[in-house]
């Protein structure tokens, strides 16, 4: 069973085309939604999770349409928002098993169980009495993923999850995900931190002005940018003007300059040597509106 998206349009009533004939197969495990700033990603989220309808299309949810069956995917689906707040009066395992209720655990003593399972597992076991407004940024996270696990869901959608973590909460984080994703799970991780796609999605979409720009594993997207990728140490005033002309990913001061990493179709500057890419080098060729000719071409 999968999420099978077809023909997904959303123009909102200003006239902003926001998402334009989004196709899609999104498989069990940890899948990625990459992309900038304004790419249509909080739309595609807001439809997905049931909170707004799309203009046109479809979406089939391991077997329910997401537009007709919306009380039967909300079952089957937990969700982490961006903006994932906490009602002040709740201890941390008041909130939790509050959220359990609401997912519809009756049981007394399940909900219990189920509790004290996941506050084990997301590691805030030690500070279940502490009010949830109290834990730090990243228990919050973690508390926020609890919820969304608390009724073993199908499909887990997580938007922006590891926006403003310390490196060791973000690779907390990510682990709390690739475990869950190891159930059967459709894990959908919607960010534009590139890091978060690298290190845990074996397959991804790169969302760009509303449009599907790639689909597939991280390691294909790399491979797109093979002969891409550039390095050279320039002095201040070469590298002034390639900062002008090229997207620019890397800058390390050295003694008689920069040592840059540069993504354009041919060398950016004399000496300029061809680099392995990596993820971000990828992103960067794909969303670049520089390269959407030679893209095409």
């Amino acid at each position: 069973m999968s999420i099978i998206i077809k023909g997904l349009n959303k123009i909102y009533p200003n006239g902003n085309h926001a998402l334009k004939d989004v196709n899609l197969e999104i498989p069990p495990g940890m899948f990625g939604l990459l992309g900038p700033n304004g790419a249509g990603k909080s739309t595609f989220i807001r439809i997905l999770v049931a909170l707004m309808e799309p203009s046109s299309g479809s979406i089939n949810m391991y077997g329910y349409d997401i537009l007709k069956e919306r009380e039967q995917v909300r079952k089957i689906m937990g969700y982490l928002p961006q903006d994932f707040r906490f009602f002040a009066p709740y201890k941390t395992y008041e909130f939790l098993d509050y959220a359990a209720m609401l997912s519809g655990i009756n049981s007394r003593r399940e909900r219990k169980e189920r509790v004290d399972e996941m506050l084990r597992s997301v590691g805030l076991y030690e500070v279940r009495d502490r009010y949830a407004n109290k834990l730090s940024g990243g228990m919050k996270r973690r508390l926020g993923i609890a919820q969304a696990l608390i009724h073993n869901p199908k499909v887990i959608v997580v938007d922006e999850p590891t926006t403003g973590l310390d490196p060791e909460e973000r690779i907390r984080f990510r682990n709390l995900l690739t475990k869950a994703a190891g159930n059967n799970v459709s894990i959908i991780l919607s960010t534009h931190i590139v890091g978060d796609i690298s290190s845990s999605c074996n397959n991804m979409t790169l969302l760009n002005k509303g449009q599907i720009s790639f689909v597939g594993a991280p390691e294909e997207l790399i491979k797109k940018a093979e002969g891409k990728v550039w390095r050279a140490i320039v002095p201040d005033e070469i590298f002034q003007q390639i900062n002008e002309e090229y997207p620019v990913i890397t800058t390390i001061p050295v003694a008689n300059g920069w040592e840059i990493q540069v993504v354009s179709e041919t060398p950016p500057c004399e000496g300029a040597e061809l680099f392995a890419p990596n993820l971000e080098h990828a992103y960067v060729y794909f969303i670049d509106s520089k390269f959407d000719l030679w893209r095409k071409g």
